[in-house]
């Protein structure tokens, strides 16, 4: 290396360039060869910068979203899942919804693919640049009564669940809510009302909410009244995925036509 590579290797390390201090040179180079103007080389060695930031950003944003897998709609198996309304959550991978604050409630018996689908959301989102956190309705419940034991409610609310722009609950109503768990839920819908979308899987149709929620029908119907307000509804219906696999294994027999 000689004296002029080091104190451009200096000055990008003050300056934080860590992908111009790699590879600036083989873009000179380049530039050179093809004898392109100094405002090509420019222009060339600062994309390469902006591109290498956003993909830092991106993965930051995917692990910040604490999604258990990496999931995507182009993997979701439309021609399994018939029952799936194609068009509807084509038109949700847009993300449209997200900048309306609108919310997306994904109902469904179990393995129809609705985590699916909320996941994919939620790594689309967060690789367009858009601060999302995923978590199932267990975990949040268990969070959120560990905050209030603990005087951090406040706290809490403010950097999980009104921080992110997009929050993913899964798994409304696998496990049913005690009366306290019920109000820390609609405080969770009611602070992020027209303020920020929610997306929520469940098994159980609207009308049987309110057995989730510590039976308790004013309370479920505030929740839900402030939950539909600017809600896409997507009903799935179909047999199970896991269903499908152990068939292909040989593990039950198929259905009869």
């Amino acid at each position: 290396m000689n004296l002029q590579h080091e104190r451009i290797a200096t000055l990008c390390g003050a300056l934080k360039l860590e992908r111009i201090a790699s590879e600036w040179a083989a873009v000179a180079q380049r530039t050179a060869q093809q004898q392109d103007s100094l405002g090509d080389f420019l222009e060339q060695i600062l994309t390469v910068e902006n591109d290498a930031r956003l993909q830092r950003q991106r993965s930051a944003l995917v692990k910040m979203a604490t999604l258990p897998s990496i999931k995507t709609l182009e993997e979701y198996d439309f021609a399994f899942a018939s029952g799936a309304p194609r068009a509807q959550i084509q038109e949700l991978a847009a993300l449209t919804f997200i900048e309306r604050a609108e919310n997306v409630v994904f109902l469904g018996p179990s393995g129809v693919g609705k985590s699916h689908l909320a996941q994919a959301l939620a790594y689309r989102a967060a690789m367009a640049g858009i601060k999302t956190r995923f978590i199932t309705a267990a975990d949040l419940m268990l969070q959120l009564a560990t905050a209030h034991k603990q005087d951090r409610l406040k706290e809490y609310f403010n950097r999980a669940v009104i921080g992110p722009r997009l929050l993913i609950v899964d798994e409304i109503g696998y496990l049913p809510f005690g009366r306290e768990e019920a109000t820390l839920f609609f405080n969770v819908v009611a602070k992020r009302y027209e303020r920020g979308s929610i997306v929520l899987t469940s098994n159980l149709p609207f009308s049987q909410w309110a057995s989730a929620f510590a039976d308790d029908q004013t309370l479920t119907a505030a929740l839900l009244d402030r939950l539909l307000h600017h809600a896409h509804i997507v009903q799935i219906s179909g047999e199970s995925y896991r269903l499908k696999d152990k068939r292909k294994a040989g593990q039950i027999k198929a259905r009869n036509n």
